[in-house]
């Protein structure tokens, strides 16, 4: 799991409690990241659907989609996130050895059950769910 994650759920519950039109410096600070680290992150929220722009001085991002709407699941999907995955796989599959040779298979099997359970868990949390943790 990369920090996009924390980014865009902090930055949609940013604009669910705030309720209003917030620009990419005022959710950076809010979220002590830089605007373009922002931008980056919020062009995917509003490929996904949940955030719209408006242009110009007084311009910034809104939620189009609401926080009772959007799961965590819906987020790491618009991110392309994976939750578990692995950096490294150990053996080769052109060896031998089948120890050496299904490792990664078998591990990568693994992860993605792991992955697919944590998705489904967080398919229940919503972004309003969380402001709701942070205010009550």
């Amino acid at each position: 799991m990369t920090g996009e994650l924390n980014v865009a759920v902090h930055a949609l519950v940013y604009l669910y409690h705030k309720d209003t039109l917030l620009p990419s410096d005022g959710l950076a600070a809010n979220v002590c990241t830089n605007p373009a680290r922002i931008r980056k992150i919020m062009a995917k929220m509003k490929k996904a659907g949940f955030v719209d722009t408006k242009e110009g001085i007084s311009g910034g991002y809104f939620l189009i989609r609401s926080g009772e709407e959007i799961t965590i699941r819906d987020v790491c999907e618009a991110l392309s996130d994976r939750i578990v995955k692995s950096a490294w796989s150990s053996g080769d599959p052109s060896m031998e050895c089948q120890v050496a040779s299904g490792m990664a298979k078998v591990m990568d099997n693994i992860y993605n059950q792991l992955n697919e359970h944590c998705l489904n868990m967080l398919a229940e949390i919503t972004i309003k769910d969380i402001n709701d943790q942070l205010f009550n």
